[in-house]
C-alpha cells in the first residue's frame, strides 16, 4: 500500500492535469456517445451497418490525424499548442449532435469531434512520456487512463439519469454535454504549464528517412501488433446495440458503458503499475485471453446479467492493455520522435479499427450479433500467436 501511494506522489502534476482534462472531455463525449447508437437507430432509423461505418470512419479519422499532430509536435518541440485546439474542436462539435436531424449531420459532428481527438491525442501521449521518469511511466499512463475512464462512466450515468428525468429526450441530454467539454478546454489552457524544453535534441524533420529508420524494428513490431489487436476490438457502439437486444428500458441501456468504464477505471492504474515490473508481452497475452472470454460471453448471453458480465470483462481487458500499449511505444521510440511514433502507431490502429467496425456491422446484419463477437474472439487467438514473435526489452 505504501509503495502504491509513493508511486502516485512521484507522478508529475502535468500528468494529473492532463488526466482531469481527459476526465471532463470524456464526461461530455460519453453522455453523447453512450446514447448515439440508440439515437441513430430509433430516432433517425439508421441501419446497423451504417452505424458501424460511421463509428469506424470517425474513430479511424481520429487515429490517422494523430500522425500529423505527432509529427508536428516533435518538430516544434511543443505539445500543449496542439492539444488545446484539439480539445477545442471536440468542444465545438458537441452542440452539433443536439441539432442533428439526419445521419449525415451526425457523421459531420462525429468527424469534427474525432479530428479534434486526433489532433490532441499524440501530443498528449508524448507529453506524458516527456515529463515522467521511465521507471514509473506505466503507472503514469495508467493514471491518465484511469482518470479518463472515470469520465467515461460518469458520462453515461448522467445520461441515464437525465433520460429518466426528461422522458428519453436525447437532445436535451446532448445540450447538457456541452458544459464539461468547454470546462476541459479551459482547464488545459489555464492549468497546464508545459516544460520549456520537453525534448533536449536538435529539431529535424521527424519523417525524414534517417529519422524513420531510428524508430527501429522493436517499435514497428509493437505497432504492427497493435493494429492486429485493434481488428479484434471493434467500436464499443456494438456493446450498446447488444444490450438493446435484451428486455430492458431504453434509458437504462447506457449502463452497459457505465459498467465497462467503472471496471476499466478501477483496473487501469493497478495494471499500469504492474507493467512497470513484469513482462509486457505476458500482460498483453493475459489481456487477450480476457477479451476472448468477454466475446464468448457476449455472444452467448440472452439476459441483462450475462451482458453486464461480458461488458465488465471487456473493461478488465481495456484496463490491462490500453495503457500498456502506450508504455510499449514510449519504451521503443526515441524521445525526440515520440509524437511521430504515437502518430504512426495510431494510423495503423485507425485503419484496423475502420475495417473492424465495418466488418462487425456487416456480420451483425447478415448473421446476427453473435457472429460479430465470435469473429472478435477468433482474431484475438490470431493476435496471441503473433505476440510470441514480438521482441521484448527487459523490464
Amino acid at each position: 500500500m505504501g509503495t502504491r501511494f509513493s508511486t502516485l506522489r512521484r507522478i508529475p502534476g502535468g500528468v494529473w492535469i492532463v488526466g482531469f482534462v481527459s476526465l471532463l472531455m470524456d464526461v461530455s463525449s460519453e453522455m453523447i456517445h453512450s446514447l448515439l447508437p440508440l439515437f441513430m437507430a430509433t430516432a433517425l432509423g439508421t441501419p446497423v451497418v451504417v452505424i458501424g461505418l460511421i463509428e469506424g470512419l470517425a474513430e479511424a479519422t481520429a487515429l490517422c490525424v494523430k500522425v500529423f499532430s505527432g509529427v508536428i509536435s516533435d518538430y516544434i518541440g511543443k505539445r500543449k499548442g496542439l492539444a488545446v485546439p484539439g480539445y477545442g474542436l471536440g468542444a465545438v462539435s458537441k452542440p452539433l449532435f443536439a441539432l442533428a436531424s439526419t445521419s449525415g449531420m451526425i457523421f459531420s459532428a462525429r468527424m469534427i469531434d474525432r479530428v479534434g481527438k486526433g489532433i490532441r491525442g499524440a501530443p498528449r501521449d508524448a507529453l506524458v512520456a516527456d515529463v515522467t521518469p521511465p521507471e514509473i511511466r506505466g503507472a503514469a499512463y495508467g493514471l491518465r487512463q484511469s482518470l479518463d475512464t472515470v469520465g467515461a462512466f460518469l458520462g453515461p450515468l448522467l445520461a441515464v439519469g437525465l433520460m429518466l428525468l426528461w422522458s428519453d429526450n436525447f437532445r436535451a441530454v446532448y445540450w447538457v454535454a456541452v458544459v464539461p467539454a468547454f470546462l476541459a478546454v479551459a482547464l488545459l489552457f489555464f492549468g497546464l504549464h508545459e516544460p520549456r524544453t520537453p525534448v533536449a535534441t536538435v529539431r529535424t524533420n521527424p519523417i525524414k528517412k534517417e529519422n524513420l529508420k531510428r524508430l527501429g524494428r522493436d517499435y514497428w513490431w509493437v505497432t504492427g501488433l497493435g493494429a492486429i489487436f485493434t481488428l479484434a476490438r471493434f467500436s464499443e457502439a456494438f456493446l450498446v446495440l447488444r444490450a438493446q437486444q435484451v428486455d430492458i428500458l431504453l434509458a437504462f441501456i447506457p449502463l452497459v458503458m457505465v459498467a465497462m468504464n467503472i471496471v476499466f477505471s478501477l483496473t487501469a492504474y493497478p495494471f499500469g503499475r504492474l507493467s512497470d515490473s513484469i513482462s509486457h508481452r505476458r500482460l498483453l497475452q493475459m489481456g487477450l485471453v480476457v477479451l476472448i472470454v468477454a466475446d464468448i460471453v457476449l455472444a452467448l448471453s440472452h439476459s441483462w446479467v450475462g451482458i453486464i458480465i461480458g461488458v465488465a470483462l471487456w473493461g478488465v481487458h481495456m484496463g490491462m492493455t490500453q495503457g500498456l500499449l502506450n508504455t510499449m511505444i514510449a519504451q521503443t521510440a526515441p524521445s525526440d520522435l515520440r509524437g511521430t511514433a504515437f502518430g504512426f502507431f495510431n494510423l495503423l490502429s485507425g485503419l484496423a479499427l475502420l475495417l473492424a467496425s465495418l466488418g462487425a456491422g456487416l456480420l451483425w446484419d447478415i448473421w446476427g450479433s453473435a457472429s460479430t463477437f465470435y469473429a472478435g474472439a477468433v482474431i484475438c487467438v490470431l493476435t496471441l500467436v503473433v505476440t510470441r514473435f514480438v521482441p521484448e526489452k527487459p523490464v
